[in-house]
């Protein structure tokens, strides 16, 4: 009979050793994988509308730059727009509008307008009309709709439309409460026509975003999105409201475990080391900025679209995660964080074991956590004070900076 061998102890060690990195490349490659999910998904928006109807104004004020902006859609009072072009946001540029030629010719047929456009890649359409609802809006809503996408009609320039009236009325006499009330009336008659149940109207002004419906349009596909797509969709929000920064900032605190988690696996894989987790975070942090609009290129656009100097916004990003990021400002970012932070590294390590890896590593996930947590509500701070730069604090609502992010538990997805 053939004996069993002893294993000796440095050989359990070796197996350990070799189980364990094992597992930290498998942990990265999934961790890896749902960021990537993230990072990759993209919302492909379709604008039509006649022509003149403002639809190049339109993907300007959605994106948030004004119309002397390098990257800006062309604008004009004729009809600009003669082939599809694709407009990337500035900050997620994953989210895309696609200009798409005018409506409402004599020659205009919808369904063969929709096949040349490429209906089915966009996710939805935002039809866009001025002056008054035409025939031509309820064809291709109608079509839009029997395709199976779902679309939004929005009433541009009622800026124009309300000066208009008072001058016609009087100042006296006009209500502009009540001609608002009277153009969503119009439209809302027109739509009815295809059958869609309550239609989705917005009247809005791409001259003064932060009027109107704007906000309205922002929280409706935000709450009909689903996944990630709400997801780029949050980040790509202008940052123009109180409301749209809350919700930047719970749609960034739902990945931070995430991102975290990969900076630290990344350092205890094998061949990793432990400075190799600040770039990945420098690049992190740097997309927060990103999405706050505190980078200098967002910073630049908001000076040009209010009227203030970029040194008057720029004085306002009082956080070190706010200001220009480099490998040693975040190396002491991590510093700070870690400290205070190691009575909680036991109660990591009992509920997820490969944290002890990490932390035998030299890279402590709670810091990692506890510095991007703490940055993105630094960082909406930071925006709070811009905006109310920006606007001179007309319109801006009070809210509480120092209401903390909710905490996404034991880090195991959303």
């Amino acid at each position: 009979m053939a004996r069993l061998q002893t294993i000796s102890e440095e050989e359990i060690q070796e197996m350990s050793s070799s189980l364990q990195s094992r597992v930290v490349t498998e942990v990265v490659a999934q961790v890896q994988g749902m960021l990537g999910q993230l990072s990759s998904t993209t919302l492909d928006i379709a604008v039509t509308g006649e022509s003149g109807s403002g639809k190049s104004s339109f993907i300007n004020a959605f994106r948030g730059i004004a119309e002397d902006d390098p990257g800006a859609a062309r604008t004009g009072v004729t009809e600009t727009t003669q082939e599809i072009i694709p407009y990337a946001h500035p900050s997620v540029p994953t989210v895309r509008l696609w200009d798409l030629p005018g409506i409402g010719t004599p020659t205009f047929q919808p369904e063969q307008y929709l096949q040349d456009v490429g209906l089915a890649k966009y996710d939805f359409f935002i039809i866009v009309a001025s002056e008054r609802f035409r025939e031509c809006h309820v064809t291709l809503a109608s079509c839009v709709a029997q395709a199976g996408k779902r679309f939004y009609f929005v009433r541009n320039k009622v800026d124009n439309d309300l000066e208009a009236s008072a001058r016609r009325r009087g100042r006296l006499g006009f209500s502009e409460e009540a001609i608002l009330r009277e153009m969503r009336a119009d439209c809302e008659a027109g739509l009815r026509r295809i059958g869609e149940g309550q239609p989705r109207v917005f009247l809005l002004s791409s001259f003064q975003p932060h009027r109107f419906d704007f906000p309205l349009l922002h929280e409706t596909l935000e709450r009909e999105l689903e996944g990630h797509k709400r997801h780029v969709f949050l980040l790509a929000l202008p940052s123009l409201t109180t409301a749209a920064l809350e919700k930047k900032q719970q749609a960034l605190a739902g990945s931070v475990w995430q991102t975290a988690m990969a900076s630290c696996l990344t350092a205890a894989t094998p061949g990793g080391a432990v400075h190799s987790s600040v770039p990945m975070l420098m690049r992190e942090l740097q997309s927060y900025q990103r999405s706050f609009g505190l980078d200098t290129k967002s910073l630049l656009r908001l000076a040009n679209m209010t009227g203030k100097s970029y040194q008057e916004l720029y004085g306002e990003v009082r956080s070190t995660s706010g200001r220009e990021l480099c490998v040693q400002s975040v190396e002491g970012m991590l510093s700070q964080a870690a400290l205070g932070q190691q009575v909680l590294v036991g109660l990591l390590e009992s509920q997820v074991p490969v944290l002890g890896i990490i932390v035998s590593g030299g890279v402590s996930f709670i810091a990692s956590y506890s510095l991007l947590k703490s940055a993105i509500r630094d960082l909406r701070e930071d925006a709070e004070r811009v905006l109310r730069r920006a606007l001179d604090g007309a319109g801006v609502e009070s809210k509480d900076p120092q209401e903390d992010i909710s905490d996404p538990g034991y880090f195991y997805g959303d």
